[in-house]
């Protein structure tokens, strides 16, 4: 509906908190200059050397170490079939990644790591 106003809880009025890496596109000029347009979006960035908090790194790591390093692949089409079939594989049977270490231990190790902006706008 034109001209109405956003209610309290309607989408547009709602603050998103979106965790990202440290990668530059994140910071990139048009980016920025997308962020200050649309003032809902606020980024936190993951602090560098703290891949083990995004649990896509996560994936991948333990992909890597349970198949691409165990694996010699003769061509590109080998790699991709390898890389299908342990997917399939996986999700045949999915588990939840579950943190083995308590909030106190994570917040310690996070003390480590290099400090992560936050967008401010």
């Amino acid at each position: 509906m034109l001209g109405r106003t956003p209610s309290l809880f309607s989408p547009d009025s709602l603050a998103l908190h979106l965790i990202v890496d440290n990668h530059g596109t994140h910071k990139h000029e048009r980016v920025q200059r997308w962020l200050a347009k649309h003032r809902r979006f606020h980024l936190h960035f993951t602090p560098t050397s703290s891949s083990w908090l995004n649990l896509v790194e996560r994936w991948f790591a333990e992909f890597t170490r349970k198949r691409i390093r165990r694996g010699s692949f003769y061509s590109v089409a080998e790699l991709v079939a390898a890389i299908e079939d342990y997917i399939r594989v996986n999700n045949q049977n999915p588990k939840p990644f579950i943190w083995t270490k308590r909030a106190d231990e994570i917040v310690e190790k996070l003390r480590h790591c290099k400090a992560a902006p936050v967008t401010e706008h």
